[in-house]
């Protein structure tokens, strides 16, 4: 496996480019985040996208309203094995406001090849929610709840 799928593929989710993003992944791609992060919420999306078009259109349409410039997706760590790649990162961005957002994640992904499957991410929520949303006490609940 080649890293250089795992460059390419964060240069264009950070990018919003539909053309780029869709050109990473399967047909029946699936993305799953933790239930009721921040991002789903603030964005009142979904947690698990299902299919090619569900994740293209989360990244070049959803994705820049609430990281709406300065995205940068720094990785600090890549282990691959066969088709598995799990990936540490750090996240950055400037919100709608002004404020400024970075959160650490891990993104296992599960390569067709060099399409990508399938990503589970993780992330920590409190630090996500404390920079979309600032103090808990201003935390909307997630959907659902």
């Amino acid at each position: 496996m080649s890293h250089s799928i795992v460059y390419n593929a964060f240069s264009a989710l950070a990018g919003n480019d539909p053309e780029r993003i869709s050109a990473l992944f399967t047909e029946d791609a699936e993305w799953l985040s933790p239930p009721g992060n921040a991002t789903a919420v603030a964005l009142k999306a979904t947690d698990h996208m299902v299919g090619r078009a569900a994740i293209v259109r989360f990244f070049s349409e959803d994705f820049p309203r609430l990281y709406a410039r300065d995205v940068v997706v720094t990785l600090h760590e890549i282990h691959a094995a066969g088709e598995r790649v799990v990936l540490e990162a750090t996240m950055t961005a400037t919100l709608p406001d002004g404020g400024h957002y970075a959160d650490d994640h891990c993104f296992v992904l599960e390569l067709r090849g060099e399409p990508i499957h399938r990503v589970r991410e993780y992330a920590d929520t409190a630090r996500g929610f404390r920079a979309i949303f600032g103090e808990p006490a201003r935390w909307p609940a997630p959907a659902g709840s």
